[in-house]
């Protein structure tokens, strides 16, 4: 659920409200696909209850809960994903088309600073747990004593996680996902 602190964090309650109109909430039951690899992805989604398993041909890379975005490096490079992500539980997302943000990028440039940088926050995120999951850091490297955590959540982040929890049950409540 932390990731969604990324996202909710950077953007007002009138960019989360938009979210909700341009989207579209999607069940999936256990095994069900919501992003085959090599095939093109038109949508951002958002999890909005459940569990997503992402997986590299049959081997399971991730699990996304709550919280986490999928389908954002489609968004940034229109490329194919690498990579399939199918259900492991009955979820619920949001679907919101490619086209709708970038028809509100064009509206609200604000939005699309916003937005951006929340993906960039995000990303950072999940690059630094992989890198932390990865071992990169063997036991002879140590981190420099003023350094972070990977777990650790940035103090500006952390200062806009209460009204992002509330942004996302709101987000929830109003899609009927509880």
């Amino acid at each position: 659920m932390r990731k969604v602190l990324f996202i909710f964090g950077e953007l007002t309650d009138a960019d989360t409200e938009w979210m909700c109109d341009a989207g579209q909430a999607l069940t999936l039951a256990t095994g069900d696909r919501l992003i085959e690899a090599g095939h093109p992805v038109h949508e951002l989604s958002l999890v909005l209850r459940g569990e997503l398993g992402v997986y590299a041909g049959e081997r399971e890379i991730a699990l996304l809960g709550e919280g986490e975005i999928v389908g954002e490096l489609s968004f940034l490079d229109a490329r194919p994903p690498y990579a399939s992500v199918v259900a492991t539980e009955p979820s619920i997302v949001l679907r919101v088309p490619h086209e709708a943000v970038h028809a509100r990028f064009a509206r609200d440039p604000g939005f699309a600073g916003r937005f951006y940088r929340s993906l960039g926050i995000f990303m950072a995120s999940r690059l630094r747990q992989t890198v932390g999951q990865l071992g990169v850091l063997g036991d002879d490297d140590e981190l420099a004593e003023d350094a972070t955590s990977v777990d650790e959540i940035d103090p500006d982040v952390l200062d806009r996680s209460a009204i992002a929890g509330r942004r996302f049950e709101r987000l929830r409540t109003r899609l009927g996902v509880e």
